[in-house]
């Protein structure tokens, strides 16, 4: 990669080394958006590389952004790197401060059409061993954000209260903070789900689904939007800025009884930053921050966004199998 585009990232001077890892993490966002944004002029950045651990499809590009992380963290605070693409964790720094669970490339999928893809990232406290610095509940995050590759190049993060973001600006190839997104507490009509599995889906998603196409005329009295980008990292940017839910069920198809996305890498840390910014995550019905992975490639259902959007799904789980979903209406259990 191009080691001129070095990220910078503001703001940590009181913690030298989150701050350490936050700019080596930095300067790999913005070589990578500057790799895309050549268009793969130099080499097939979507080319199938192989497979990883669980057995979805890896591009080159995947195996650049991995193999840049982990350059880029040698010498630094991080003494465990975890990362989707690799079979088991990296000792880094034996005496390092922080476990460093990582999703190098988010919706690599979409390389080639040219939609918004980029990184997830969520940092933990180090424990003694590899298993004891991941397997644990989302909620012992200190840290958890994703950088977004798109028409701008934005880190989007927290450290536990509130949300920050920044922008790289082109010009100074220095990431800028600027206002955070506040999307999440709208009233947004927008709701994201992978509506052509809709057959698979258990039957309380299949009711919440329904009762947002039946619209204005339906139980819920109001129209509503969908929305599919199949890119996990841009679902969220959209969701943080202007509000919605998103779904990704588990489903009746044979390796889909847990969903697709893994906890560790993409579930926690998205559950993180969305609690951060007022919102809520779950596997349907429990908490993603109170789940605890029983290995490093676990994988869970994953509904996000408003908190009384999210409660609401919870809610068709909690009613009789036999109860048709147009009696919400009626009970009035969801008329708020």
């Amino acid at each position: 990669m191009n080691t001129k585009y070095a990220g910078d990232f503001p703001g940590l001077a009181a913690y030298p080394e989150l701050s350490d890892v936050m700019r080596r993490l930095a300067q790999v966002f913005a070589e990578t958006a500057h790799l895309i944004a050549k268009g793969g002029l130099e080499e097939n950045l979507a080319e199938v590389a192989g497979t990883n651990t669980g057995g979805d499809s890896q591009k080159a590009l995947d195996i650049i952004a991995d193999d840049a992380f982990v350059a880029a963290l040698a010498g630094s605070p991080v003494k465990h790197y975890a990362s989707e693409e690799k079979d088991t964790v990296i000792e880094l720094n034996p005496g390092g401060a922080f476990g460093l669970a990582i999703d190098p490339l988010d919706g690599s999928s979409n390389i080639d059409t040219n939609v918004s893809i980029g990184a997830i990232f969520g940092i933990y406290p180090a424990a003694e061993t590899p298993d004891a610095s991941f397997l644990r509940p989302g909620r012992d995050l200190i840290a958890s954000g994703y950088a977004i590759y798109g028409p701008q190049c934005c880190i989007v993060m927290t450290f536990g209260d509130g949300v920050v973001k920044y922008v790289l600006d082109p010009d100074s190839k220095a990431f800028v903070e600027v206002d955070p997104p506040i999307g999440i507490a709208t009233d947004s009509p927008e709701y994201a789900i992978n509506a052509s599995n809709y057959r698979h889906w258990p039957k309380p998603i299949r009711a919440y689904i329904d009762d947002l196409i039946a619209g204005s005329e339906g139980p819920r009295g109001r129209n509503f939007n969908l929305r599919w980008i199949a890119s996990l990292v841009a679902e969220t940017h959209r969701i943080l800025t202007r509000g919605g839910i998103f779904l990704y069920p588990g489903d009746n198809r044979e390796g889909y009884a847990r969903g697709r996305l893994r906890l560790v890498y993409e579930c926690a840390p998205i559950a993180f930053l969305v609690e951060a910014a007022g919102g809520k995550a779950s596997d349907g019905t429990n908490p993603i921050l109170d789940l605890v992975p029983d290995h490093l490639h676990a994988r869970t259902p994953l509904v996000f966004g408003g908190a009384e959007k999210v409660a609401r799904v919870a809610g068709y789980f909690d009613l009789p199998e036999e109860q048709p979903s147009a009696l919400f209406g009626k009970r009035g259990l969801f008329r708020t």
